[in-house]
């Protein structure tokens, strides 16, 4: 075993080889800051022994709420330099939600960023018992907050150094007494089907999965990423922890999230992860700045795009392309590829994954024919991320990759995946029942996701295995691919399919405001808010022209031929998790959709109907509650029986 198999020897290990290279940045109030290895030592240390000050023991869990701060992750590696364990929460989770794991989780200390997040903590506290001491970083708003067991973040951290020099042996002391089977971190699910469970992650989970993913791609210390996920999420602390740490790279933190994109495009990371979500906003932003730009730089951008997507994806995987072909590439480069790769930030960009969900594959070429190398990976929280991944020159847009090294991958007789691998999770935290349930005796994880192992090796999944059936005509029914594939509309931003036992398939559309509302301007067409435009019959002719297309795709599948959506309509409000229609990481709570919106799910099955009128509560993003009423439109569309092309709408 290594000498270094724990992070916080890692930590003590960069700031002896690299010192004085970068480990962080954060932009704080327009003017990027950096803190070196040595630097970044230094405040963890004095972090640690502060909370030892304050009665922080080994085993101790310690909340960690608020967005990508430099600190927030100094006091992950602080709680384990002490043998305690992080506990990180969704920073945008309200407090009732932050509850149950606070309580679940034995919390005792919580580290915070802000005032906001401290009066979460404060209005459930006499419901969290075991929660003693809360730290907060930034100051502004907290004058008048007096609680005892209410600390600075940059006072405890004074007292840390000051207990620092009486104690000269006890921070590597503490450290050396980590051992790489100890509990790193545990990571709650997103709770999609039922109350989160805590995902009990070792060092070794981390150090093994971060090292071996690294040396695949081939990353070293040299990289730059932006850390501007969830801290909750497992891949943010694969990306900007265990990698970062493995291989002693820069995590740059961002303002704020309003200012990711502007700050990516002056860091210009050189390894990037982003969900679907993100890349499909960067694509329709640049489509909708093309739409403003003159004919001529319109004409030149299509014409250099089209060539790109014949052949710029052969390209980048090294295969044979004509000279003339490449003479063409290499001029698109100078005149439209490079000046839209640094507008965007992607200059020095080597490698960028997506995960989560399907990315649509005009989208995923789009960038590709670039000459990004943007990948799939397939991973879970209780895999530390890694299940498949896609080798540099095997990058297809309808699989998710080969099993990633060191991981093995098997497909039960029911279709649903399973894998083993040394990332596999410890447990769920005080849930054997559950752990039981998920993984076997002999260290094999069931995902709960359906998917077919191809001839090459690699894996295409299909759907939750729960949520794949059967219509009353015996066709498969798989609501998240039919999701998946209306989604990779730039006008479609949420979609729930229904279809299950039923005669036919319908959909809940949630149109994308900023997509629709470019598109509804350049018409003249004037609208007073979300539910005004979802309302407009210009608008419902805009999505059944989405619809009809998908609907063409599946007719030339002979087993999804019967899933057309022959009804839709368009909702009168966004799915949102602040409503508990959505997880922390916007997946779709199929029971609360089914319970909260069944009348319109009834009108969508009874053709004899036209419209249905629902009254809805909704959070407004002040917080406040409030319902909305709206008389809704079903459209009807016809079923495509042969694989033609799609009809006018």
């Amino acid at each position: 075993m290594s000498e270094n198999d724990t992070l916080p020897k890692l930590l003590l290990e960069h700031a002896r080889l690299r010192g004085d290279r970068p480990a962080y940045r954060e932009k704080d109030l327009g003017i990027w800051q950096t803190w070196s290895w040595s630097e970044t030592e230094k405040e963890i240390r004095n972090l640690s022994c502060g909370l030892k000050q304050l009665g922080f023991e080994r085993g101790d869990k310690l909340a960690i709420i608020g967005d990508n701060r430099p600190c927030l992750y100094w006091a992950i590696m602080a709680a384990q330099c002490l043998g305690g364990i992080p506990v990180p929460l969704y920073q945008d989770s309200v407090a009732q939600e932050m509850k149950y794991v606070l309580d679940n989780a034995d919390i005792r200390f919580a580290v915070v960023e802000n005032q906001e997040q401290t009066d979460k903590l404060l209005e459930i506290r006499e419901d969290c018992p075991k929660l003693e001491t809360i730290i907060y970083e930034d100051t502004r708003g907290m004058n008048a907050y007096q609680q005892e067991f209410l600390h600075c973040f940059a006072d405890v951290q004074q007292a840390g150094k000051e207990y620092d020099q009486q104690n000269k042996d006890f921070f590597e002391t503490s450290i050396a007494q980590v051992s790489n089977s100890d509990t790193s971190i545990i990571l709650y699910t997103s709770g999609t089907t039922g109350v989160p469970k805590g995902v009990v992650l070792s060092q070794d989970n981390l150090i093994q999965a971060s090292r071996s993913s690294a040396d695949f791609d081939h990353l070293s210390s040299d990289e730059e990423v932006l850390a501007y996920l969830p801290m909750a999420w497992v891949g943010d602390n694969v990306f900007s922890i265990g990698q970062a740490y493995v291989r002693g790279f820069c995590v740059n933190c961002p303002e704020n999230r309003d200012t990711v994109l502007n700050d990516l495009k002056e860091i210009g990371p050189t390894y990037y992860f982003a969900p679907p979500a993100v890349f499909e906003s960067i694509l329709t932003r640049v489509m909708i700045r093309m739409e403003d730009a003159g004919w001529i730089k319109r004409k030149m951008f299509n014409y250099f795009m089209e060539h790109s997507r014949n052949v710029g994806t052969d390209i980048l995987d090294k295969k044979p392309v004509s000279l003339m072909d490449r003479l063409i590439y290499a001029l698109g480069s100078l005149l439209v590829y490079e000046p839209l790769k640094n507008n965007l930030g992607f200059t020095r960009l080597k490698l960028a994954y997506t995960a989560g969900e399907a990315i649509g594959p005009e989208i995923f070429t789009f960038f590709r024919s670039l000459g990004i190398n943007i990948k799939q990976l397939y991973g879970q929280t209780e895999a530390t991320v890694f299940v498949c991944i896609q080798p540099d020159g095997e990058v297809m847009a309808d699989t998710v990759g080969k099993a990633a090294p060191g991981v093995e991958l098997k497909i039960a007789d029911d279709g649903e995946v399973f894998y083993r691998s040394a990332g596999v999770f410890q447990e769920y935290f005080k849930n054997p029942e559950a752990t039981a349930k998920t993984k076997s005796e002999e260290g094999w994880v069931a995902t709960g996701d359906a998917g077919i192992l191809q001839e090459n090796g690699h894996l295409m999944i299909i759907d939750r295995a729960k949520d794949v059936g059967k219509m009353k005509d015996g066709t498969l029914f798989a609501p998240k691919y039919l999701e998946n594939k209306l989604k990779f509309f730039p006008f479609i931003k949420e979609v729930v399919t229904f279809g299950k036992d039923m005669d036919f398939a319908s959909a809940f559309i949630c149109i994308d405001m900023e997509a629709v509302g470019n598109w509804a301007e350049r018409r003249n067409l004037a609208y007073s808010g979300y539910t005004d435009l979802a309302s407009r019959d210009e608008i419902y002719d805009l999505i059944y022209e989405c619809v009809e297309s998908v609907n063409v795709d599946l007719a030339r599948d002979d087993k999804l031929r019967g899933s057309q959506i022959l009804r839709f309509l368009i909702l009168h409000k966004e799915l949102d998790a602040d409503d508990g229609e959505l997880t922390r990481t916007r997946k779709v709570r199929r029971n609360i959709i089914a319970d909260r919106y069944q009348p319109l799910i009834d009108a969508l099955h009874d053709e004899s109907k036209t419209h249905c009128s629902i009254e809805t509560e909704m959070t407004f993003e002040d917080g406040r509650k409030g319902t909305v009423e709206a008389d809704l439109r079903i459209m009807n569309l016809q079923k495509i029986n042969t694989p033609v092309h799609a009809k006018a709408a």
